[in-house]
């Protein structure tokens, strides 16, 4: 109680500051204040809206409303007939927390009372943005994961599909392989750090957990630039006139494995000075370590964009009347090559792209890339692997092969098992006793 009055000898106070025609705006402002609702500290705050408020909606002539506070707690400025009046959302009803940036609207009839009722459909409750936050968080969580599952079950059929066709392995499905090989170990680095990264091990920030984003972030890079592999050796064997005779796989080796090394090394030195926390994960306001292995994967899918541009103009000029089987196996490779760089450029940019705070987009951004970062290796698989025709046409072979092996075994052994079968053996003896 004698806060209370405390208070209310500040109000009054205040009071003698202000001009008479607005005490009716105060005291309510004040009644509020005495009730709970609202602090000292944000009356002035409160006031200057209310006084603004009733500066543009009230004249001071003619039919108006009163100040009023409706059940729920507003307080609502006195205003002219006609008037739609929006007021911030209470901050709090009944313990719960409401989102006090949107706004409710009340009607001043023309008769000069105001509707029996506030608009309060605007104000959401934070509880309830929270649970649906999680709700779809979790849910984006679920999506990763199975589509990481399927992504790494078709990656390795592929893989064992590239290591056992030899008679497939030239230097365009070499780099194929070695392409699904980086998103394989990608994707295992992915599940190691999604099993082993908990808040706890974050806040440790021990060595392993720091090797273990290093790792991931390596086989993240060697995924660019074994696309790039695959934009240079099509660049070469379409727009240099079919020279790929002069490319060597070491070449391409050297591109996908060897290259992104140094450039993680660096960035994690960079780390480890400037921003060694949370294992390595985000990055601190002001530091931009990230963009030393950021920076030389957008130049790759630059290059590679710049690329296909160069090959589709090739194509669509000089190989389009075309027809011999290895212009054909180049026209799949750059289809192929067309869709998944974009799906691979796409996935990385939309880390740069910030959804803004309207809850629709921020779902469909939630949605959006958990899809295409999870079936990345998906699409990579079938585009690079099962609908290779050199793979599909080499698997046939291999299975008619076996159907063949399988169909003479299985006449040796029925021509093995002829001879004791009983209708033999009673003509074998109805022989021997005519005989006789």
């Amino acid at each position: 109680m004698r806060r209370k009055c405390l208070y209310l000898l500040e109000v009054c106070a205040i009071v003698s500051l202000l001009p008479s025609a607005s005490l009716a705006d105060l005291t309510c402002e004040a009644l509020l204040m005495l009730s709970g609702n609202v602090s000292l500290q944000s009356l002035v705050a409160s006031w200057n809206q209310t006084l603004s408020n009733a500066t543009g909606q009230w004249s001071g002539s003619g039919i108006y409303c009163d100040t009023s506070i409706d059940g729920i707690g507003t307080c609502w400025p006195r205003s002219s007939a006609g008037q739609m009046v929006s007021r911030p959302c209470p901050e709090m009803f009944y313990g719960v927390r409401y989102n006090t940036t949107n706004n409710v609207y009340r009607k001043c009839l023309a008769n000069g009372t105001w509707a029996l009722k506030g608009n309060y459909s605007m104000c959401k409750a934070i509880l309830h943005e929270e649970k649906k936050g999680k709700m779809h968080y979790q849910i984006a969580v679920i999506i990763n994961f199975l589509g990481h599952c399927i992504s790494m079950v078709a990656l390795l059929i592929a893989f064992f599909l590239f290591l056992c066709l030899r008679s497939i392995r030239c230097l365009r499905n070499i780099i194929h392989w070695n392409l699904i090989t980086a998103f394989i170990l990608r994707n295992a680095t992915w599940f190691i750090v999604q099993l082993t990264m908990s808040p706890e091990v974050h806040e440790s920030n021990v060595i392993w957990c720091r090797l273990v984003t290093a790792s991931f972030n390596y086989f993240h890079s060697t995924n660019f630039f074994w696309m790039f592999g695959e934009g240079c050796y099509l660049h070469t064997a379409i727009v240099l006139t079919y020279s790929t005779d002069k490319l060597r796989k070491w070449m391409f080796i050297c591109i996908g494995w060897c290259i992104p090394f140094p450039i993680i090394v660096a960035w994690a030195i960079g780390k480890l000075y400037y921003d060694n926390e949370k294992c390595w994960f985000g990055k601190r306001a002001g530091v931009y370590t990230d963009y030393i292995y950021q920076g030389p994967m957008i130049l790759v899918l630059v290059i590679n964009f710049i690329f296909l541009f160069n090959i589709v103009r090739i194509l669509m000029t000089k190989l389009r009347a075309s027809t011999t089987s290895e212009t054909i196996q180049y026209r799949k490779a750059v289809k192929a090559t067309l869709v998944l760089l974009p799906l691979l450029g796409i996935t990385y940019m939309l880390f740069f792209v910030n959804p803004g705070e309207d809850e629709i987009s921020q779902i469909v951004f939630i949605y959006f890339n958990s899809f295409l970062e999870s079936f990345q290796g998906f699409f990579v698989s079938v585009f690079y692997c099962f609908l290779n025709s050199e793979v599909r046409s080499a698997v046939r072979k291999r299975f008619h092969r076996w159907q063949e092996q399988h169909s003479i075994r299985a006449r040796m052994t029925q021509a093995m098992s002829i001879p004791t079968s009983p209708s033999r053996v009673s003509f074998h003896s109805i022989k021997q006793s005519t005989s006789l």
